[in-house]
C-alpha cells in the first residue's frame, strides 16, 4: 500500500519546489507512518496499555475501540467512518485539482466550482482524507501528531501560491482572496461545497 499510494502521489501531483517537497514529504511520512503501525504490531495501543493500564484482551482492535472498551464491532464503525470520511476528501482533492488544471492550462483564475467556497479545495480534500484515515479510522501517535504539521506545511505552501497568484493577476486574485475562505468555507456551506464535488 505504502508503495502503490507512494507512486500515485509522487507521479500524479509531483513537488516543484522545495516547499512543496516538504509537504510531500510530511504526507509520505504520515502515509508511511499509517501503514508500518497498522500493519505491525500496534505501538499506539501498546503505549496505551502500559501507559494507562487498558484491558491488554483488547490488544488486537483499534485505538478507538481499545480506549472506548468496544470490540471488534467498533473496529469496523471506526474503519467504514473514516474510509467515509477520507473518499470524501480524495473527491475535494481531485475535483479541485480538475479545476486547477484547467484553469491553468486557460491562463485564469478559478473562482467557480469548489473554489468559490475555498481558496484551495485540493488541501482541504487532502487534510480531510488524512483526518478520515488517520485519525478516525487508525489514530496512532505518528498520524495524530503529523496531521498539525501536515496542515502547517500546507498553509505555507498555499501563502508562496498565492503571493505567485497576486503577480501573476494582481487585484482579480486579491478581490477573490478577500472573499473566499482559505481552507474552510463559511458555516452552512459545507453541503453546497460536498454538492460541488460530486
Amino acid at each position: 500500500m505504502i508503495i502503490v499510494i507512494s507512486w500515485v502521489f509522487y507521479r500524479y501531483f509531483a513537488p516543484k519546489g522545495w516547499r512543496e517537497w516538504a509537504g510531500a514529504g510530511l504526507v509520505q511520512a504520515f502515509i508511511i507512518a499509517l501503514y508500518a503501525e497498522m500493519y505491525g504490531f500496534p505501538l499506539t495501543v501498546y503505549l496505551a496499555i502500559r501507559l494507562f493500564g487498558l484491558d491488554r484482551g483488547l490488544v488486537s482492535y483499534s485505538l478507538w475501540s481499545t480506549l472506548l472498551n468496544f470490540s471488534e464491532a467498533g473496529m469496523f464503525v471506526a474503519m467504514i467512518l473514516g474510509y467515509s470520511v477520507a473518499f470524501i476528501g480524495i473527491g475535494l482533492f481531485i475535483k479541485g485539482w480538475k479545476e486547477v488544471y484547467k484553469a491553468r492550462k486557460e491562463k485564469r483564475v478559478v473562482t467557480t466550482g469548489l473554489y468559490r467556497f475555498v481558496r484551495h479545495p485540493q488541501y482541504t480534500g487532502l487534510f480531510i482524507a488524512l483526518f478520515g484515515e488517520g485519525v478516525i479510522h487508525w489514530p496512532t501517535i505518528f498520524s495524530i501528531s503529523l496531521l498539525p504539521l501536515i496542515v502547517i506545511a500546507y498553509y505555507f505552501l498555499a501563502r508562496k501560491e498565492e503571493r505567485e497568484m497576486l503577480r501573476q493577476f494582481g487585484d482579480a486574485y486579491r478581490i477573490y482572496q478577500n472573499q473566499v475562505p482559505m481552507f474552510l468555507p463559511r458555516w452552512g456551506e459545507w453541503k453546497a461545497m460536498k454538492k460541488s464535488s460530486q
